[in-house]
C-alpha cells in the first residue's frame, strides 16, 4: 500500500473516501494520490485508488469526485471575514444593482418592512472592496442616484448609499429624509474640510457628497460629524453578516481563517457567540489588537491607559485547546494605507487631495516600545501590521534594541502586510526570526495608485514575494481588501498585474511559480500560523478539503481566477456544496471537526 494511516481504526466505521478524482496532498514523500480516505474527521490516508478502497471498507461513505481535482482547504492569513461581514449585515446590498430603478425598488422592498423613521442604509454600488472592475460608474445612468431618485424608493425613511474604503476621494448619496437626519442644508459652503457637497442650481444639496466620506478610515473632521448621526450597527446583523460572508469564503474552498487586525474585544466575543452556537464552517484563529485605529473616532490611549490593556489582554491571548476556535498572541497597528493619505514614507507624496502629506503615526513609538517589551519578555507572539518604508524603519530600530537584551527570535512574530519594503529591511526582519502575510491584492488595487502619489520608483519594492521567500521567511497570502476570490490572488501572485490597466509589476523581486503561490493558502499559511495539523492532506491532519473543477497546480494561469469549488469539507463534513457531486450514503451526522 502506497498511502499510509493515522493508526488503526476502532469502533464502527466513520470512515468516507473520496475518489474519482486526482488528489494534491502538498504532501512532500507522497505529493499526488488517487483517492483519500477520512475517519473522525481527520485525514486517515492518501493514495492508490484500489488500496484506498480497500482500506475505507465496503460500509464507508463515498463521494465520487468525477474527475475533479482534491486539495487541501484554503488558509486566508488576513480575511476580514468579521469586519467585512459585520460592515454588510443588514445593509440594502446595491453591489450588484444595474441602474437606477433597480437601486429605487430594492430600497422601497426595504422601506416596506423597515418603521417610518428608520434608516435604510446600502452597500456601495459595485465590487467591493477597491470599486476598479465594477462601480457606480457602471450603472446604466454612469452615477449614483440623486435625493429626488431616492425619494421616489421612500420620504418616510433616512437613505444612504455608503462608500466604503479603500477608496477615496468616493461617492455617497442621501435621500432627503438623510439629508435633513444629518443636518445638510443648502446654507452650507460647497465644500467644507475636504467634503464636497454637491447642489443644484437652486444651491440645494443634491444628496451627493464626494471626498473622504468612507466608513472607516477617514478623519475629516466634517465627515466625522456626519458618521457620528449614523445608525450603528446591530449586533444581530453584525452575527449573520459574519456568518454569510463566511460561507462566500468556504463556497471559495476556504476552511481556515486568521483574523488578525483590528480585533477588537467585541469582535473576538462574536466569534465566540458563533463557536458557542456551533456554527462556525471555517477554522479561525484571532488575537486583539492592542490599539485599532481603522473606525471614528480615534481617541488615542495614553501610555499608562495602553499599558494596562497590554497586561490585561496579554493575560488572556492564548488558547490553542479548541479546533475550531484558537488565540494566538497580540497585534499592534502603528500606521496606515496609502489611499487615505496615512502611508508614512521618508520622503513626501500626495495625499488624495492633491496635499502633500508624509503619512501618520497611530501609535506612538512609546507605546510600540511598550508593546515590543511585553510581548519579548512575556513569550507573547507579536503580529505588527506594518506596511511603508518608515513604519519598518522605527519598528525594526526599537525591536532589535530590545533583543539585545531580551532574545524573542524563534518565537514565530508576524510581519502582517508589508505592503512596500526594501531588502534591508527584509534582511533585517529574516534576522530577527520574523514571518510574513500578505496580499498580492495591494498590487493590484493600489498599484497604479502607488505609482502615481509616489512615484513609479516604488514598485520595485511594492509587494515582492520572491524577494520575502528567497531570504527565507515563511510566506502566507491573505485577501484583504480584494480580489476576495483566492484563486485570482493565487495567479496574482504569478502576474502581479495591476487592476485596470495592463501593466505587471512582474519583477525579479516579485514573482512566484505556481506551487509557491499556492503554498502561501496552505502548507507557507499552516507553518506562519503555527497550526500543524492543517494545509496538507497528510495522515493525522484535519480532514479540510476543497473539491475544484481544475488543476489549480497545473492549469493555464488566466484559467485560475475561474475554479469552482464543487465542494469544501472541514474536518470532514461538508460545508459548502454545489450539488455537482455524488455522495454514497448519508454523510455522519458528526466527523469531530
Amino acid at each position: 500500500m502506497t498511502g499510509t494511516t493515522a493508526g488503526p481504526a476502532t469502533g464502527p466505521t466513520t470512515r468516507t473516501i473520496i475518489t474519482g478524482g486526482r488528489v494534491h496532498t502538498l504532501d512532500p514523500a507522497a505529493p499526488e494520490a488517487e483517492a483519500v480516505v477520512l475517519e473522525h474527521g481527520r485525514v486517515l490516508a492518501a493514495g492508490p485508488d484500489d488500496d484506498m478502497v480497500s482500506l475505507a471498507g465496503p460500509a464507508a461513505h463515498r463521494i465520487d469526485a468525477e474527475g475533479a481535482w482534491v486539495v487541501p482547504g484554503l488558509i486566508d492569513t488576513h480575511p476580514h471575514v468579521l469586519h467585512f461581514g459585520a460592515l454588510a449585515g443588514g445593509l440594502v446590498d446595491l453591489t450588484d444593482a444595474v441602474d437606477h430603478a433597480d437601486i429605487v425598488e430594492r430600497i422601497r422592498a426595504r422601506a416596506a418592512t423597515t418603521p417610518a423613521g428608520g434608516w435604510i442604509m446600502c452597500t456601495p454600488v459595485g465590487e467591493p472592496h477597491y470599486f476598479i472592475r465594477r462601480s457606480e460608474r457602471d450603472l446604466a445612468e454612469r452615477r449614483l442616484p440623486d435625493r429626488h431618485t431616492l425619494d421616489r424608493a421612500t420620504t418616510d425613511h433616512p437613505v444612504l448609499i455608503q462608500a466604503w474604503a479603500p477608496k477615496m476621494p468616493a461617492v455617497v448619496a442621501f435621500n432627503s429624509a438623510g439629508l435633513r437626519a444629518v443636518g445638510l442644508v443648502g446654507f452650507l459652503p460647497d465644500r467644507v474640510c475636504d467634503v464636497e457637497i454637491d447642489k443644484d442650481e437652486h444651491g440645494d444639496p443634491t444628496g451627493i457628497l464626494r471626498g473622504p466620506v468612507t466608513n472607516y478610515y477617514t478623519y475629516d473632521p466634517f465627515w466625522g460629524q456626519i458618521l457620528m448621526k449614523l445608525p450603528g450597527s446591530d449586533p444581530a446583523d453584525a452575527v449573520q453578516g459574519t456568518i454569510d460572508e463566511m460561507a462566500r469564503f468556504t463556497a471559495k474552498g476556504v476552511t481556515a481563517l486568521y483574523e488578525a487586525h483590528a480585533m477588537e474585544p467585541e469582535h473576538i466575543d462574536v466569534y465566540r457567540q458563533l463557536r458557542a452556537a456551533d456554527v462556525l464552517t471555517a477554522r479561525v484563529m484571532a488575537t486583539w489588537d492592542m490599539e485599532s485605529a481603522i473606525f471614528y473616532p480615534f481617541d488615542p490611549l495614553s501610555l499608562d491607559a495602553f499599558t494596562e490593556r497590554l497586561h490585561r489582554l496579554g493575560a488572556h491571548c492564548v488558547d490553542l485547546d479548541d479546533d475550531l476556535l484558537r488565540f494566538n498572541g497580540l497585534t499592534l497597528s502603528p500606521g496606515g494605507p496609502c489611499f487615505s493619505g496615512h502611508f508614512a514614507t521618508h520622503e513626501p507624496y500626495t495625499n488624495p487631495f492633491g496635499r502633500p502629506a508624509h503619512g501618520t503615526r497611530f501609535i506612538t513609538l512609546d507605546k510600540e516600545e511598550a508593546f515590543v517589551r511585553y510581548c519579548a519578555e512575556n513569550g507573547i507572539r507579536a503580529n505588527v501590521c506594518l506596511g511603508a518604508f518608515r513604519e519598518h524603519d522605527e519598528f525594526l530600530e526599537i525591536a532589535e534594541r530590545v533583543v539585545r537584551e531580551h532574545d524573542f527570535r524563534d518565537r514565530r512574530w508576524i510581519l502582517q502586510h508589508a505592503m512596500t519594503i526594501t531588502p534591508a529591511q527584509v534582511r533585517r526582519y529574516r534576522a530577527l526570526g520574523f514571518q510574513v502575510t500578505t496580499s498580492v491584492g495591494f498590487a493590484w488595487g493600489k498599484g497604479t495608485m502607488y505609482g502615481e502619489r509616489i512615484g513609479t520608483h516604488v514598485w520595485r519594492d511594492l509587494t515582492p514575494l520572491r524577494r520575502l521567500l528567497d531570504a527565507g521567511l515563511d510566506l502566507a497570502g491573505g485577501t484583504d481588501w480584494g480580489p476576495k476570490n483566492p484563486w485570482e490572488q493565487i495567479k496574482l501572485a504569478q502576474t502581479h498585474e495591476f487592476a485596470g490597466s495592463d501593466h505587471r509589476n512582474d519583477g525579479p523581486d516579485q514573482v512566484l511559480t505556481r506551487a509557491e503561490a499556492f503554498a502561501m493558502w496552505t502548507t507557507g499559511a499552516a507553518e506562519v500560523l503555527g497550526w500543524s495539523d492543517i494545509g496538507a492532506l497528510v495522515p493525522g491532519h484535519h480532514a479540510d478539503i476543497a473539491i475544484v473543477d481544475r488543476d489549480p497546480l497545473h492549469c493555464d494561469t488566466d484559467d485560475l481566477a475561474g475554479t469552482t469549488v464543487l465542494r469544501t469539507l472541514l474536518g470532514g463534513r461538508t460545508v459548502h456544496d454545489t450539488g455537482d457531486l455524488r455522495t454514497v450514503g448519508d454523510e455522519p451526522a458528526s466527523t469531530g471537526a
